[in-house]
Parts: structure tokens; C-alpha cells; sequence
């Protein structure tokens, strides 16, 4: 490690919470690779966890930034501007749903904002608020949005935590059912669980939450916070299911990586909220509404969805070629660009020979690889990519016995 990265490694730690314990000290990204302080270009198949759908520094979101920071960089809520009116329109559209949009800046406040209207709505009908959300769920690091999350790693040290939820097992419809009583007023899911290992929900599952909340009046809340915006194919992986939520939830690579959430809700849903009854400050912010519109048209106009299904069954391809070579592999899954490798054992060593190799990947829980490369990928880095892979895995696995090669 060279003094340049020691230095800047060693200022962090001295000046920044350690909430993370980053090992890589980066200056620059382009599409689908970044580079170090010292010069070093990796793939990057993490997308800052999920953000860059459309690369590191898409040139059409760096100009829809410049040229709306240059007119207006903020404006409040108290005042109508124009770029987020236009993406609330759009994100109406492209849902489906008929209804609105309540704009913040993150998918934990995304997901509070879609805790608090069920609530709202809930305690005008009967006072109802208990939240059904799924074991190895993950919904974000507040009080609220912590409590939601069915994991207990990110819950330790905080209690007392909010009450009003209630967990059930992810694709096990009976499970959902069983935790339903009289106080509950929405199902919380994932279509895709994230943090919780890349985990896609069944068609089953998915129609059978959906039934039950039709049947029991609840709503039906999808956290599409790393999911969205074209990552595994379709615009909002709910989309890939014969259903439609009441509500859903973005983030991330929602502006392409400027900071932004949104809450999207079907016409049934869309005016419980009232003047005061909830804001955020920054929430619609035109230089992050701007990125957004240019995410989208990005995704538009370059056919990242089609994309994002044809390189991630290639992707998925070569990593089940992989699982057939090494005992400690055990499955691949996920959707779209969206997918998980399964170890026998922990992630950690295959992520950081990954790095060595050039290329970033993350961990979802301790026994999956997770790769969430940009969309705009080519085909020819990804088979570059696939050899990195290759390569690690033997560095990690080549030599065990039991392999097969």
C-alpha cells in the first residue's frame, strides 16, 4: 500500500465513525470499473452496493447534474420545481400503479415513510399498525426500518426497539398467515432479499401475499431499495410477478448516485398523507430529480433491461460452471444482475481473492458472494470478469481436496 493510500486509510479512521472498515481508498470511477489513489482499475461488480445501475459517472447524468445545479440546486417543499414533478410522473407511469409519489433521500427513510402511511391508514381503520416483514429481510438502519429488518445482527445493542412488528418466513405463505391477527395492517417484503443472501420470492409466495391482503384489507408494502430500477430485468422486481403492491419503496440507484428515496403508491393509497402529516426536507430535490430523469432515459434508450436479463443469465451461467467444479460451492442464484453465489462456509476469502484480482464484489450475509455489476456492462468485461472469478475460486478453492478439477 502506497504512503498516498496509508495516509488517506489512516485520516479515516482518525476522522469517521467505524461503521465500515474499508480496505481500498478510491479516486475515480467510469462506467463499469474505479480507480484506487494508487492508480489500480478494478471492476466494480458491487455499484457502491446497488447505486450505479447506469455506471460510475454516466456522462448523461454528470450533464443533467451540471446543467441543474447551474439553475436550481434546491428549492423546498414549500415551492413546486419542476424536475421532481416530472419524475414523480414518470415513476407513476412506469409503475403502473395509478397513484403518487413522496420523495426523501434514502430507502431507509423510503421504507419509514411507507411504515408511517400504513400506520396512518391503519389506525383510521379500525387501529391497526402491526407490520408483518420477512426473516433475512432488510429494510434499512433507523429504529423503525431496524426493527423491520428480520435479521438480529443489525438489532443488537439497540433496544428498547419500536413495537409493531412481526416477523414470518420468507416464501413460506402459511408462515405470513399465521403471524396476520387483528392488529396487523400490511405485509413488508422483498421480491429479491438483498442483505439477506440474494434470495428471490417464488411466484407462489408472491400471489399468496398479494391474496392475503386482498382478502384481510392490508397492504402490500415491496422494498425495492437494491432491486430497483432495472436491476434484475424488469424496472421494479415486483414486475416480475403476476401482482401488483399497494405500496413500494426506492433508493439507491434511483439518481444514479446522488442521494434520493422515494415512496410510490397505488391510486387506493395515495392521498393518506395530508399537508404535515409527514416531509422531508430535501425530499424531490431537483439536481437529484434531474439524475433520475436522466437514470431513466439512460435505461430507456439503451435497452438496460433486456440487458440486464441476457448478461445476468450469462453471468449466471458461468458461475453454476464454477459450482460444478467445487465442492464448497453450492448453488447460484438471483435475478437479472442481481445474484448470489453460495459457499459451503464463509464469503469473506472468495470476496477478497476477487480483489485481488481485480474485481469488487460484496458479501450478503456470511455464506453468499454477491455481485451487483452495472448494467451498461459489455459483454466482452464480463468474460473478462468470469476469468477473475475463475481465477479466484481456484486461488481459494484449487487446491482443497474434494474439488473436482
Amino acid at each position: 500500500m502506497s504512503n498516498n493510500s496509508q495516509e488517506i486509510l489512516e485520516t479515516y479512521r482518525k476522522s469517521i465513525m467505524p461503521t465500515y472498515a474499508p480496505s481500498i481508498a478510491l479516486s475515480s470511477g467510469r462506467g463499469v470499473t474505479v480507480r484506487d489513489v494508487d492508480g489500480l482499475i478494478l471492476y466494480d461488480f458491487t455499484s457502491g452496493i446497488g447505486i450505479h445501475n447506469v455506471g460510475h459517472s454516466n456522462p448523461k447524468v454528470v450533464k443533467a447534474v451540471q446543467d441543474q445545479a447551474a439553475q436550481l440546486m434546491h428549492s423546498s417543499n414549500l415551492f413546486v420545481n419542476e424536475p421532481s414533478t416530472r419524475l414523480a410522473a414518470k415513476l407513476v407511469q412506469l409503475s403502473g400503479l395509478g397513484g403518487k409519489v413522496f420523495f426523501c433521500n434514502s430507502g431507509a427513510e423510503a421504507n419509514e415513510a411507507a411504515i408511517k402511511l400504513a400506520r396512518k391508514w391503519g389506525n383510521a381503520n379500525g387501529g391497526r399498525y402491526e407490520i408483518v416483514t420477512m426473516r433475512q429481510g432488510f429494510h434499512g438502519r433507523t429504529l423503525a426500518t431496524v426493527t423491520a429488518t428480520g435479521q438480529g445482527w443489525c438489532q443488537d445493542g439497540y433496544d428498547p426497539l419500536p413495537v409493531g412488528f412481526v416477523y414470518a418466513d420468507f416464501n413460506d405463505i402459511e408462515s405470513v398467515k399465521a403471524a396476520v391477527n387483528e392488529k396487523t395492517v400490511a405485509i413488508m417484503l422483498e421480491a429479491v432479499q438483498g442483505e439477506g443472501g440474494v434470495m428471490p420470492a417464488s411466484e407462489e409466495f408472491m400471489r399468496g401475499v398479494r391474496a392475503l391482503c386482498d382478502e384481510k384489507n392490508l397492504l402490500m408494502i415491496c422494498d425495492e431499495v437494491q432491486s430497483g430500477m432495472g436491476r434484475t430485468g424488469t424496472w421494479f422486481a415486483w414486475q416480475g410477478y403476476d401482482i401488483k403492491p399497494d405500496l413500494f419503496t426506492l433508493a439507491k440507484s434511483l439518481a444514479g448516485g446522488i442521494p434520493m428515496g422515494a415512496l410510490v403508491s397505488n391510486e387506493r393509497f395515495a392521498d393518506v398523507f395530508t399537508p404535515s402529516s409527514h416531509a422531508s426536507t430535501f425530499g424531490g430535490n431537483p439536481v437529484a430529480a434531474a439524475a433520475a430523469l436522466a437514470v431513466i432515459d439512460i435505461i430507456e434508450s439503451d435497452g438496460l433491461l433486456a440487458k440486464a436479463t441476457e448478461l445476468g443469465t450469462l453471468l449466471m451461467e458461468a458461475l453454476k460452471a464454477e459450482v460444478d467444479k467445487y465442492d464448497k460451492l453450492l448453488e447460484v442464484r438471483g435475478k437479472g444482475l442481481m445474484i448470489g453465489l453460495v459457499v459451503d462456509g464463509e464469503a469473506k476469502p472468495i470476496v477478497q481473492a476477487l480483489q485481488d484480482q481485480g474485481l469488487l464484489a460484496l458479501t450478503a450475509g456470511p455464506n453468499v458472494v454477491r455481485f451487483l455489476p452495472p448494467l451498461v456492462l459489455k459483454q466482452e468485461d464480463l468474460e473478462e470478469a468470469v476469468d477473475m472469478i475463475s481465477d479466484a475460486l481456484d486461488c481459494v478453492y484449487g487446491d482443497e481436496e474434494g474439488s473436482e478439477d
